[in-house]
């Protein structure tokens, strides 16, 4: 079988990948996407689009049960219409699938469709889906972007049987609603999926060996969220390290570092993180560099080999989707020479889509005074937020950290309310090397919550109107 001859050849398809492949083709490279998985990959299939869907459901919930009696609604909730539940989620990822496929079609992207192995220098083999001994397509690249993304974690000596002991894909689809779940880190994936289950009924514990829940956010904001938990009922422990999860005939047993008490659930779910996935792919037969188990790449994504690069989850933190889409586009420009400027991972904004929800971007207030930085901050709640009382969601708060000499947006950090929507202006912010005065003689729309980044960036500067 004669091998097909691309310029780009992309292997895997997910938010790195498929981006990558629609850039490249838009640069008139011939190019090629590989994965045996729709393409969106975890993000659009099994992670960011579908767990939204999910969290919308809950806070929907939440606010007919808890806001609307406080606007005058008299509402009866009757429960969940479970499998409704997890239907529209998967509906939902089936369509921005759907959609990324038509995207790479009109594009003129081949797309190939099986399980890929490294068999040559810059040449694939793609297997049969349903025969994985039998070879479909035999696929050669000038350029090859590894883009294969991450895999879940799990603690040493926990076998996750994706029954009982479950990872975030069998947390978005499970046949029945749990009446207790587990979940074991705290991070942005182990909120969003506490804030769900809790807030449609579930009983939820959460266990983070970090003493705070969202321990690379600000700590302010760790702080209200936790708060927020613990209003709703939710079990969440932190400071604590689990020793052992066992998986029994009606749910799981977890037990905690010095404890006799165990603890018992319908399930555990484990989310601690992910690895790179770069197993089974062939990869070892490039000679490709990994350091701490990711790819190592340069400032443009190439690797150690030439015409070899790599994007996303694989070269390890952060591992999220927009993160990847840009490394993508930046990386294909180098390609093509069109010089551009290298990722700015200070300016990458990350969000925690739980209620109330958290985004950030730049440094934190611990970041700066570990780099020892001249800083000032300015803090606005959103109680005092005319928008925020009138739509019932007061808790949080607007901070912005800003250097002392030059007031330049050092970090922004949200808690609240459509925080992971209001990002984007800060984010853009830091772009432009915006300041404290910058921001506030920025005209903001009254009445919105954009409203606190204004009084925020005021406060900075002992000016704020309306706290």
């Amino acid at each position: 079988m004669t091998a097909a001859e691309f310029d780009v050849v992309v292997l895997g398809g997910g938010p790195g990948g498929y981006v990558a492949a629609i850039r490249a083709a838009q640069l008139g490279m011939k190019t090629c996407v590989a994965d045996e998985q729709p393409l969106g990959g975890v993000c659009v299939n099994w992670g960011c689009i579908p767990s939204k869907a999910l969290l919308k459901t809950a806070e929907l919930y939440e606010n007919i049960a808890h806001v609307a009696p406080s606007m005058g609604i008299q509402a009866k909730l009757e429960g969940l219409d479970w499998a409704r539940v997890i239907k529209r989620s998967r509906e939902v990822s089936e369509k921005n699938s759907s959609g990324v496929e038509f995207l790479t079609k009109r594009s003129k992207i081949h797309r190939s469709n099986g399980r890929f192995r490294i068999s040559g220098d810059h040449e694939i083999e793609v297997f049969e889906r349903k025969d994985p001994s039998k070879v479909i397509e035999r696929i050669r690249g000038k350029h090859m972007i590894i883009a294969t993304g991450s895999t879940n974690r799990s603690l040493p000596g926990v076998t996750v049987d994706r029954k009982r002991i479950i990872t975030y894909m069998e947390a978005m689809s499970l046949d029945k609603q749990p009446k207790s779940l587990i979940i074991v880190g705290a991070g942005a994936i182990g909120c969003e999926f506490a804030y769900f289950y809790q807030a449609v009924g579930t009983a939820v514990t959460m266990i983070e060996v970090q003493p705070r829940i969202l321990p690379i956010e600000d700590s302010e904001s760790s702080k209200v969220v936790e708060a927020s938990f613990r209003k709703m009922g939710m079990n969440v422990l932190t400071t604590t390290k689990v020793k052992s999860v066992e998986a029994t005939a009606n749910g799981v047993t977890v037990a905690l570092e010095g404890q006799d008490k165990k603890l018992t659930a319908d399930h555990c779910l484990i989310a601690i993180g992910f690895a790179a996935n770069v197993e089974n792919w062939g990869f070892e037969k490039t000679g490709v560099t990994l350091e701490r188990g990711f790819i190592k790449v340069d400032p443009f994504f190439r690797t150690n080999i030439p015409g070899y690069y790599a994007i996303g989850d694989v070269i390890g933190s952060p591992q999220l989707a927009h993160t990847a889409s840009h490394e993508g586009i930046v990386c294909l420009d180098a390609i093509a020479g069109k010089h551009p400027h290298p990722m700015e991972y200070t300016n990458n904004p990350s969000c925690t889509y739980c209620q109330p929800q958290v985004a950030s971007v730049g440094y934190s207030e611990e970041k700066c005074k570990e780099l020892n930085l001249d800083y000032k901050v300015g803090k606005f709640p959103f109680s005092a937020s005319g928008k925020a009382r009138a739509i019932g969601h007061t808790d949080g708060h607007v901070k912005l950290i800003f250097d002392r000499k030059y007031g330049q947006l050092l970090g922004a950090h949200i808690v609240g309310a459509e925080a992971t929507e209001m990002i984007a202006e800060l984010a853009l912010a830091r772009v432009l090397e915006a300041t404290s005065e910058t921001i506030y003689n920025t005209i903001h729309a009254h009445p919105t919550l954009t409203e606190a980044v204004m009084e925020a960036a005021l406060a900075a500067d002992g000016r704020a109107i309306h706290m």
